[in-house]
């Protein structure tokens, strides 16, 4: 059975070298073509013996996303529709800015999933439905395409796009890896973000990795009854729980958490929803983004208004959470948070 080699792990190429006769820095080789230089061809990998490449194509076939299409904001963001051999497509966003300095910098957006199987109620992803998970190449191929046509090397990673990455934990996790190790694209693992809708084994398993990742929780509202109501795949997980799976992952790790606040008018933007997201923060070292909502086609859903948006700031900031709101960027062509959903 032919297996994408880009679909196996560092550990996996190196039993295939292994098992092809051939010396172990032929896994290390392998690996910089495909991670380092991004080869998209057998035929480019020139320090590898003919026999073994031939060996691979006919075994482990080469394969790539490709860029089916693409749109540019009035704020420069660009969106990228990216599509794989199998039909699988996903959506992958860039973000240029300046650093204080005024040099450029780059934020890229990938997807773990094509499609999303948690079906948040504000969400496009979740409405279109779910595909399948990524492998690891079609992670990083995300990534490579959005570098490209930016012409900027990322300075930092959010998997913010479609589908919970813990729910393709292996495959997200070795894709981190290897972009974050020199052979790759060499980015800082603090300058990489996951963000789950609070899964906790993933959690759990996140707070075990040598990497100093930084975690995102997708909350949205500290109310159990609100929650469910926004993120009804998450009903099985009550909120004390998920806040005990974050202490233990804060103690064990000692890195602050960030929580992903859409702010959603008359839904969970409320006084009585300010005081529970208060209470919830309580002990904790934590970061909380507040985000208006983007409208999506047939939701009901309206953004908070500026001034609720600032009296949460100010509210949350007198018990020491520091807070701050996301501006939302790419609106103009459904790339920004919640909008994605592989629109042509």
């Amino acid at each position: 059975m032919k297996h994408d080699i880009k679909s196996l792990t560092r550990a996996e190429i190196a039993e295939l070298v292994k098992e092809l006769g051939q010396p172990s820095f032929r896994a290390k080789q392998l690996t910089q073509w495909l991670y380092g230089h991004h080869a998209r061809s057998y035929d480019d990998m020139t320090n590898l013996p003919t026999e073994l490449r031939q060996q691979l194509a006919e075994d482990h076939p080469l394969i790539s996303g490709s860029m089916i299409n693409r749109q540019v904001s009035s704020d420069g963001t660009r969106k990228y529709v990216i599509e794989f051999p199998d039909g699988a497509r996903v959506e992958t966003v860039t973000m240029p800015s300046r650093s204080t300095d005024g040099s450029a910098k780059l934020s890229i957006c990938f997807s773990t999933q094509a499609g999303c199987p948690m079906e948040c109620s504000f969400c496009a992803t979740g409405k279109g439905g779910f595909t399948r998970n990524l492998t690891i190449g079609e992670i990083i191929d995300q990534i490579v395409i959005a570098q490209t046509d930016m012409e900027l090397r990322a300075s930092s990673l959010v998997a913010m796009g479609q589908g919970e990455p813990f729910l393709n934990y292996d495959n997200t996790l070795e894709a981190l890896h290897i972009v974050n190790s020199k052979e790759s694209l060499n980015i800082g693992a603090r300058h990489i973000t996951i963000s789950t809708c609070g899964m906790v084994k993933g959690i759990q398993r996140l707070s075990n990795e040598p990497e100093q990742f930084t975690l995102a929780i997708s909350l949205h509202s500290a109310q159990q009854n609100v929650r469910n109501q926004l993120m009804p795949a998450m009903a099985n997980t009550p909120l004390p729980e998920l806040k005990r799976a974050l202490t233990e992952y804060r103690n064990k790790t000692n890195r602050r958490i960030t929580f992903e606040y859409i702010m959603i008018k008359g839904v969970n933007d409320t006084d009585e929803a300010l005081k529970h997201l208060s209470k919830y923060c309580e002990g904790m070292l934590c970061h909380v983004n507040l985000i208006p909502i983007n409208r999506i086609p047939s939701s009901p859903y309206q953004p908070s208004d500026s001034v609720t948006m600032r009296k949460w700031v100010d509210a949350l900031a007198k018990r020491g959470v520091e807070t701050t709101i996301r501006a939302s960027r790419g609106s103009d062509i459904a790339g920004a948070c919640g909008q994605l959903k592989n629109s042509l």
